[in-house]
């Protein structure tokens, strides 16, 4: 059955994106795919093959439900890391398909050591501190403790890597912040090579770490937003943009297009009404077609009489309200349109685009939520 509309990732395009991040990290460090909020809604069983093919091997999740579904799509033996949600129930099957995760508190840790024994395999575990964040991370106070529980224990758990996260990496209104942060994550990362601890994986950069601070780039990055074509704000891409060749300013490219068709076709009398209510009167006789698009789709609703959509490679407006399932659009001064023509909701026809940004700056949202919020029916097609 078709959908009322559909989204193609361009693969592509990931591979770009990916070659030029590689570029500006350097070959030694390696990438950790940040495939959270269903991979930036791309849909993760879409996005971990194309990266896999990309040569991509690590994936990082926030929850263990996000694990599992990276589990049954990778292929080529990568490796899954979860930074967030845990449940201790969960632990078991997380050792056991060797999955690593965060510890950023006792309660979890100790869960981990009690899964390891039930399971017999070691746990392989991230420290997390806490370096400015004040969300999750042991204190600077808890470190000695932390020490004994994990020598004591060292025999259920596998130190993997050393971790923080960086409070808004990509505005400048937090740089003292993240510098401070920095700081202190050398001050723990010293503290325990002191003690006679080593981690094989020294990790804490972003994407808008990885790309404004230079000094975060480490063992691994963990890129989420720029692998997908978006810069994760317009201060990152002004950072870097002397730095960009002349003849490519804007490296990074969207990997997502939104595609929907005209479904039905009206002429409307001058005076007339649009729709719901009476917020468009006809100011002309005009000619107007029905989109298969609505709120419930994640066209906001905040888009009534303002949103635009792509039609023979023209900018065409949004007519009266925005509906549960469908808009209006006015095709007055198109030639020959016709039902089933394609509607560009976002992305490229012919010369023209509407941008994710300028989509999402018109609803209120940031790319990331658009992103994320796009609903998980719309059918995804991987595309060259």
């Amino acid at each position: 059955m078709q959908h009322t509309s559909h989204l193609e990732i361009s693969k592509s395009a990931y591979r770009r994106n990916i070659k030029f991040l590689q570029k500006q990290l350097g070959n030694e460090t390696v990438i950790s795919s940040v495939v959270k909020g269903n991979a930036y809604g791309h849909g993760i069983e879409n996005i971990v093959p194309i990266a896999e093919a990309t040569g991509i091997r690590h994936f990082s999740t926030f929850s263990s439900d996000e694990a599992f579904k990276v589990y049954n799509s990778i292929s080529k033996g990568s490796h899954i890391m979860i930074m967030g949600m845990v449940h201790n129930k969960d632990l078991e099957w997380i050792i056991q398909k060797d999955i690593s995760f965060y510890v950023f508190e006792f309660d979890r840790l100790m869960a981990a050591i009690k899964a390891s024994k039930k399971v017999g395999k070691k746990a392989k575990i991230h420290i997390e501190v806490e370096t400015g964040f004040h969300r999750t991370g042991f204190e600077w106070n808890e470190k000695e403790f932390l020490l004994d529980i994990l020598e004591e224990h060292a025999e259920y758990l596998e130190l993997v890597g050393l971790c923080t996260h960086y409070a808004g990496a990509e505005s400048i209104a937090n740089y003292v912040r993240v510098k401070n942060q920095i700081k202190r994550y050398v001050e723990f990362k010293d503290w325990f090579n002191q003690k006679g601890v080593h981690f094989p994986i020294y990790h804490t950069a972003c994407s808008a770490a990885s790309l404004s601070y230079p000094e975060t780039i480490m063992d691994m990055v963990r890129i989420g937003i720029a692998q997908y074509g978006f810069w994760p704000s317009q201060e990152t891409y002004m950072s870097k943009f002397k730095q960009l060749a002349e003849n490519r300013k804007n490296p990074l490219k969207r990997l997502i297009t939104w595609k929907s068709v005209i479904m039905s076709i009206k002429e409307v009398e001058i005076g007339d009404f649009i729709g719901y209510g009476n917020t468009y009167m006809a100011p002309r006789h005009m000619k107007v077609a029905m989109v298969p698009v609505g709120y419930c789709h994640g066209f906001s609703r905040m888009l009534s009489n303002l949103g635009k959509v792509l039609i023979q490679g023209k900018m065409i407006s949004v007519v009266g309200n925005v509906t549960m399932n469908s808009i209006t659009v006015d095709v007055t001064d198109l030639k020959e349109v016709k039902k089933g023509e394609e509607v560009v909701i976002i992305g490229k026809q012919k010369s023209s685009e509407i941008t994710v940004a300028s989509f999402s700056e018109s609803t209120q949202q940031v790319n990331y939520e658009l992103l994320t919020r796009l609903p998980q029916e719309i059918p995804r097609r991987i595309v060259y």
